[in-house]
């Protein structure tokens, strides 16, 4: 039942815009002259009557220049939500297998916003048919976020949590398919790439909730082998069918989802020491913890998302789609869980810091929380170079080595205090943007306010 409203509304939808079409020809077919028996004034009021029909089921084609939409905004609360979520999931479990698991719904939960960033990249999510399906994903996202907790370990009571995460996830994307299929139309390259995307889409979503019936290790492999074959179904149906319309805005859709990753985050800081009385030691922490996450803000945002979302502009009609998949669907998955790793140990760490009755100023942060702090850092950055690779084919070595420096200072960090940890980290990643923005300081300018061509940002990029 909890999936049935937007299966049902999807079904609706289709049936709407199948009978829009169906008005929009008969009444252009008619509109010339009036039926036998028919006043002028009958005809006029059919005719207002059946373009205020149209005009409520339409969905309108986004433009090369369109930006986010204040829809999609709306629809981006619900990932902060599960976001939120899956932090606090690791939180609760500090095991390998804890983390697994977390990884695990990150990746679910990814593969469901992404598959809304094209469709609103084809269509404007605020307008006609598509924002009521827009509303009713978000409800159906937002069941699932509330059932992350009990994912794989069902609460005595209420309903069965798997099974409801594995049918609002069948619903969401159910949702998805059926109105990307409208928008279709009759666009054959687009429709054939649907037939080749959708065994994907069934196979994990029915894996999935086969995986809601089992327990213990066998769950976890299970969602394993859905996510497997959701994402490597989707690598092998192609591009070629994959239509692109907004460079503009499939980059600034993908940069606004890493300011919400990067923003829970700051989140983790004040949730690690809720409840707990301010102190210097917490004012101290939160604020290099800042200073971390404002790093990583700066090295996305200064000129890596600019000249990116350049290349992906540049790029022909044809080939926009792959770089797109790769660049940001694909690549943009592993930057996240950085930085989702980053908060789930900036929450480690100020507990630590904070709760002066179980800990010591002097005592380390060990475990899953110290390899998520600084992992999540090195992750990201490694994800970082890989994302420029792919979008403008040249390698960044700097944040390489300084990916393999935060993993090499992991050992000094299980010996210093938590806090002294927590600087050291900050300090590799305040260095780094400080090496950048002082080495390449004229190239940033010129990117940043003058613009640039092509060859003279990809010379920048070697930066």
């Amino acid at each position: 039942m909890l999936g049935s409203v937007p299966i049902l509304l999807a079904s609706d939808l289709a049936f709407q815009a199948a009978h829009s079409r169906l008005t929009f020809m008969v009444s252009t077919a008619s509109e010339s002259q009036p039926r036998e028996g028919e006043c002028d004034g009958d005809l006029a009021q059919s005719d207002v009557m059946s373009l205020t029909q149209r005009r409520r089921l339409r969905m309108e084609a986004s433009s090369q220049d369109a930006s986010v939409t204040p829809l999609e905004l709306f629809f981006d609360l619900v990932f902060v939500f599960g976001l939120t979520q899956v932090t606090s999931l690791m939180a609760d479990d500090l095991t390998v297998s804890g983390l697994i698991r977390g990884l695990l719904v990150l990746g679910l939960l990814w593969w469901s916003w992404t598959g809304y960033a094209w469709l609103a990249n084809v269509v404007r999510a605020d307008e006609g048919a598509a924002r009521i399906a827009m509303l009713a994903a978000m409800a159906a996202m937002f069941v699932l976020a509330l059932s992350i907790p009990e994912a794989f370990n069902d609460e005595p009571g209420g309903l069965n949590g798997p099974m409801v995460v594995g049918v609002c996830y069948f619903a969401f994307r159910a949702l998805h398919l059926v109105l990307f299929w409208i928008i279709a139309g009759d666009d054959e390259g687009l429709r054939r790439q649907l037939v080749r995307f959708t065994p994907s889409v069934i196979g994990g979503t029915a894996l999935l909730l086969v995986a809601s019936g089992l327990e213990g290790s066998a769950k976890t492999v299970l969602w394993s082998v859905a996510l497997l074959v959701d994402y490597g179904g989707t690598l092998l149906a192609g591009v070629s069918g994959w239509r692109l319309r907004s460079a503009r805005h499939f980059a600034e859709r993908h940069g606004l989802i890493v300011i919400v990753a990067l923003g829970e985050s700051i989140v983790a800081v004040g949730v690690g020491v809720a409840g707990l009385a301010i102190s210097w030691p917490i004012v101290v922490a939160a604020v290099v913890g800042l200073t971390l996450a404002a790093g990583m803000w700066w090295m996305y945002f200064d000129i890596t998302s600019l000249v990116a979302e350049r290349a992906l502009a540049d790029e022909l009609d044809g080939d926009r789609p792959r770089l797109a998949r790769d660049a940001y669907s694909f690549l943009h998955l592993p930057l996240i869980t950085g930085v989702i790793l980053l908060a789930l140990g900036m929450k480690k760490l100020l507990e630590n810091v904070g709760d002066t009755e179980h800990h010591d100023l002097a005592d380390p942060l060990t475990g899953i929380g110290l390899y998520a702090l600084y992992g999540g850092v090195s992750l990201y950055l490694v994800s970082h170079a890989a994302f420029k690779l792919r979008a403008t084919h040249i390698l960044s070595v700097q944040r390489l080595v300084a990916a393999a420096m935060v993993l090499a200072l992991l050992p000094l960090g299980a010996q210093l205090p938590a806090l002294g940890a927590l600087v050291v980290l900050t300090a590799v990643v305040v260095g780094l943007v400080a090496f950048e923005a002082i080495r390449f300081a004229e190239d940033r300018e010129r990117i940043r306010h003058e613009g640039m061509p092509r060859d003279s940002v990809q010379a920048v990029e070697q930066s």
